[in-house]
């Protein structure tokens, strides 16, 4: 049985993010607070987890999660190619609530659904999700919630929609109001423009004092 460890409490933190290590290590999910919303994650290396995770969601393999980081640096590893744009962004927005989606480097040996070789970016600004990544490495990680209930705030609503498909729910107060904003940088590759995917915590008016024209118009 699932059990919620509230890390405000120092003996719950330290026993709920040493559980969530090990549900991870065993291919197991624990939902954990970020900066917007509370997420839901899985070894972004084990394609039975990140099958587990989309079941637990009932999402498809058409809708991959994006992945958490514990560092800016952590990119280079898993992206191909970095467009200097990127980079500004990244800067000015990380740790924060912008999901970057670029090209995934080829070489990564994962399977986080139908991608077409893109991986979706982010580095959380939330102090338990980074002591956690910082010790498992990039989580898939995506709202802890059932496809098209409202995206949970605390790990209560969380564990409410997901019960016992998660082993470790990692509570930290209310989450933000908004999930992250997404961009598609795998255009300015090739000359094109930065996409807005989903609108959130980020605004296009924040992007575009980074990127300027490079941004696509709304």
């Amino acid at each position: 049985m699932s059990r919620i460890f509230d890390c405000s409490v120092d003996s719950e933190l330290l026993t709920g993010t040493r559980l969530a290590r090990q549900a991870i290590a065993k291919g197991e999910l624990i939902v954990l607070p970020t900066d917007t919303v509370y997420g839901v994650g899985a070894d972004a290396f084990s394609a039975s987890a990140v099958q587990r995770l989309l079941d637990a969601k009932g999402r498809t393999r058409q809708s991959p999660p994006p992945v958490l980081v514990p560092a800016a640096t952590t990119v280079d590893a898993l992206a191909s190619e970095v467009p200097r744009a990127v980079r500004d962004l990244i800067d000015e927005f990380w740790p924060g609530g912008l999901t970057i989606v670029l090209l995934a480097h080829p070489s990564l040996s994962w399977d986080l659904g139908e991608t077409e070789g893109t991986v979706a970016l982010r580095m959380p600004d939330h102090p338990v999700a980074l002591e956690l990544l910082a010790e498992t490495g990039p989580l898939a990680v995506s709202s802890a919630n059932l496809t098209g209930q409202p995206a949970a705030r605390t790990a209560a609503e969380a564990e409410a929609m997901l019960g016992d498909s998660v082993g470790v729910y990692l509570s930290a107060g209310s989450g933000g109001e908004q999930a992250s904003t997404i961009v598609d940088a795998t255009a300015l590759l090739h000359g094109g423009d930065l996409t807005v995917l989903r609108d959130g915590a980020v605004s296009r008016e924040r992007l575009r004092a980074v990127v300027g024209r490079l941004l696509a118009e709304d």
